[in-house]
């Protein structure tokens, strides 16, 4: 997932940020990327972060996006520390940084317990459920790790025509709140490939808090040990579910893409 990343001094007011999120995120127009994360303050940990999605909608969490975020304040010396407590509206996650020639290269993320309560998630009527689009059915495990997760299993995930059943998907009636759609392909007990059709996004080339829902719905179905690797467009991410805390660790890369600047006015346009 390719994410813009602004902070937000104190006192500074962006007054449409859904419109912000959309121009920055147009590929044609804008930057070009998945979504746009803003950097502030907080009252409750070292940062607060916002997501908001392709279409302007704003996202609880990103898996991706919170690694690209501890790069980030670290590398542009807005902390010292090498571990960092971000705040997002799916609750305060803790970041160890790992460093290689004094930049940030991997980031570990405590990303909390899965909830696996079908109202919580939100999904009716229950977690477990089967699901048809066009041509196809399909039987889906969800989970959230703070937003919303439908991981179903295909045979040949490099093959799958994933953006004709995804938009269907993520919006069928039985998510309240749209869903993100993981299809895995179990490659052996700790191995899995994995895409995803992300809520608001479409295709994207990773989903961090969805790789962590598969390895969940995967050990749970006994396809899977509880550490995994999950292979995506992007990269793979390290996976584990540890058995005694119940928290779900994710291990991953973040790199800087590029950096630049955009004229306010064109910003807002939309």
């Amino acid at each position: 997932m390719i994410m813009s990343i602004w902070t937000v001094h104190s006192g500074q007011e962006i007054k449409d940020i859904p419109s912000l999120a959309r121009f920055v995120s147009d590929r044609h127009f804008g930057i070009g990327s998945d979504g746009l994360i803003l950097i502030c303050k907080s009252e409750i940990a070292d940062f607060k972060m916002r997501m908001f999605n392709y279409d302007g909608t704003e996202a609880e969490m990103c898996g991706n996006g919170i690694r690209c975020v501890g790069k980030f304040v670290y590398d542009k010396g807005l902390t010292k520390k090498d571990v960092v407590l971000i705040e997002t509206l799916a609750g305060i996650k803790l970041l160890k940084l790992q460093f290689s020639n004094g930049k940030v290269k991997t980031v570990r993320v405590n990303m909390g317990e899965p909830i696996l309560e079908p109202e919580k998630i939100p999904v009716t009527p229950a977690r477990e459920l089967t699901l048809s689009a066009l041509d196809k059915t399909f039987s889906f495990s969800c989970v959230s790790m703070g937003n919303p997760h439908a991981i179903t299993k295909v045979e040949d995930v490099a093959n799958f025509d994933i953006a004709s059943y995804g938009r269907i998907l993520e919006v069928d009636s039985h998510f309240p709140k749209r869903t993100n759609v993981e299809f895995a392909q179990i490659m052996d007990r700790n191995h899995i490939k994995m895409r995803v059709w992300e809520r608001g996004a479409g295709e994207t080339l990773a989903c961090g808090t969805g790789a962590c829902a598969t390895a969940v719905a995967c050990f749970l179905a006994g396809d899977t040990e509880r550490k995994v690797e999950i292979e995506l467009l992007g990269g793979t991410l390290e996976i584990e579910w540890d058995e005694e805390s119940n928290l779900v660790y994710m291990t991953g890369p973040a790199v800087t893409v590029f950096e630049g600047e955009i004229d306010e006015q064109e910003a807002y346009h939309d």
